[in-house]
């Protein structure tokens, strides 16, 4: 049976997860690799309504900066238990909308909770696992909220002061440059670069990753 692997893609608002995804999942597609894909926070019925909670703008309270932490991260733990796993168990390659590293830029970033902190939470939820290959799409705050503005209405965090979104982005950066297992994409380029960029980065890790499985 072949070995499934989880590719994540990751950025702030508006560097165009959406459509980057698409390309990752038409790339498995054209080597008859089975998939299946996942969004964070989400991806299972709890983690959904965990989803709701932590994005909302309507709530008749302040949610602290620690509720939002503990529930990304109890909405990844259930994902990972009851999707993310199984699917990798059967050989199935996963696709995810963000995944730690997310937690890492926008609450150990934006948020500044110490590194200290998001180990030791990581550590009791996550047990070690990460991703096979992140494709973060790095783009300025500025040109990737107004992408999402003018999708429509922001939500809860999409909502923050551009300050919080400048330290995600530092957050990202940082992390990224020090992780091999991460390939930083331009996406403030056309979206045909940023696409094709993608494709090939993609297509390479599937060709080394069906080669060593021989």
């Amino acid at each position: 049976m072949s070995i499934g692997k989880f590719i994540v893609i990751e950025g702030i608002e508006g560097a165009g997860k959406s459509s980057a995804i698409e390309v990752v999942k038409n790339t498995l597609e054209e080597f008859q690799q089975a998939y299946i894909t996942t969004r964070e926070p989400g991806g299972t019925l709890l983690a959904e309504s965990l989803r709701e909670i932590v994005k909302s703008a309507d709530h008749n309270e302040t949610v602290t900066q620690e509720t939002e932490l503990l529930l990304m991260y109890a909405a990844r733990s259930q994902l990972l238990a009851n999707r993310i796993l199984p699917a990798l168990n059967e050989g199935k390659w996963v696709v995810g909308d963000r995944h730690d590293l997310s937690s890492r830029a926008y609450q150990g970033g934006g948020r500044q909770f110490d590194d200290k902190i998001m180990n030791m939470i990581a550590e009791i939820t996550l047990k070690g696992f990460k991703p096979d290959l992140t494709l973060y799409l790095d783009i300025s705050p500025e040109q990737g909220l107004s992408r999402a503005q003018a999708r429509g209405a922001l939500d809860r965090i999409e909502q923050e002061k551009i300050e919080f979104f400048h330290r995600v982005r530092d957050k990202y950066c940082q992390i990224a440059n020090a992780d091999d297992s991460i390939i930083t994409i331009n996406a403030g380029e056309d979206m045909a670069t940023v696409h094709q960029n993608i494709k090939s980065h993609v297509t390479n890790f599937i060709k080394s990753t069906l080669e060593s499985d021989k």
